[in-house]
């Protein structure tokens, strides 16, 4: 019997887990984008980042997830990677984020799983698969809750000189930015999402301030109010929470869920322990 190889990749980077004989170890690499690396690229990245450090394991399944998933033709080319890679692997699965979040949040149970990371998602698992998804929309439209959406009103209340004089003072101390430099950064730079996520470290940094509390607060209440509100099982099964802004603000989604009068169910930091646990 082999060892297990489990995935967790954000477009930033990726978390490896070889799971062997009970024993876990950790690899990092750089992330995997399928929107911005090709095939090639991406067989390439892994012989030169993981391959080496899984020299002394035979691989007999893996299990990746990861962002830009959720398009069949992207888990299909990520998919025939990693069976060029791990031809030994009786199994090779890939799936995308959302679906690892619903498995280490709730297992083999029912239950509504959320993604608060750099961007938003939610769906409701019926401890199999997903069945319904609330969609997608992206940073500019969407992904109500997240970093970038958070960040997005630090930066707002920045430039429309709605912070006081002592927050003001606070952000420019911290960052030393012209309003030029902000602006070209989400408008001609790649990767805005991520560059506006980056403002939301503000918000931990600053808590008990009451703008910096109404900011956290009113984003994570249109997470809630546009999301989690349209699902009827919302009310019948736990609402489970994974990533960083999920874990950071974690005492305010359990005041919204009272408000809402939900059941707040597990809040993970990142998925990894949780998918560890599924795959056992």
């Amino acid at each position: 019997m082999g060892a297990k190889l489990i995935a967790d990749s954000g477009a930033t980077k990726a978390e490896w887990c070889v799971v062997n004989k009970g024993k876990v170890k950790t690899i990092f690499t750089q992330g995997i984008s399928p929107y911005f690396l090709s095939k090639e690229q991406i067989r390439q990245l892994l012989e030169k980042e993981l391959l080496p450090k899984l020299k002394n394991f035979t691989i007999s399944e893996v299990y990746y997830y990861g962002t830009g998933l959720g398009n069949p033709a992207n888990a299909k080319m990520v998919r025939s990677v990693l069976k060029q890679l791990f031809t030994k692997a009786e199994k090779v699965e890939a799936d995308h984020d959302l679906s690892a979040a619903a498995k280490a949040l709730c297992g083999k149970n029912k239950g509504i799983a959320c993604i608060l990371g750099t961007g938003s998602n939610s769906c409701y698992y019926n401890g199999k698969k997903i069945l319904k998804n609330s969609p997608g929309l992206g940073f500019i439209l969407g992904d109500e809750g997240s970093g970038a959406y958070l960040g997005k009103k630090v930066i707002q209340y920045y430039l429309y000189n709605t912070f006081d004089e002592e927050l003001k003072a606070k952000f420019e101390t911290k960052y030393n930015v012209s309003n030029i430099d902000i602006l070209e950064a989400v408008y001609k730079k790649p990767m805005p999402n991520r560059y506006l996520a980056g403002y939301a470290l503000f918000l931990a940094e600053n808590r008990g301030h009451y703008m910096i509390e109404n900011i956290i607060e009113d984003g994570l209440n249109d997470f809630f109010f546009n999301h989690l509100y349209k699902y009827g099982e919302s009310w019948l099964y736990p609402i489970n929470f994974v990533g960083g802004i999920a874990w950071g603000f974690r005492d305010v989604l359990q005041d919204l869920c009272k408000t809402y009068e939900l059941e707040l169910g597990t809040i993970l930091k990142n998925p990894m322990e949780g998918l560890i646990r599924y795959h056992k």
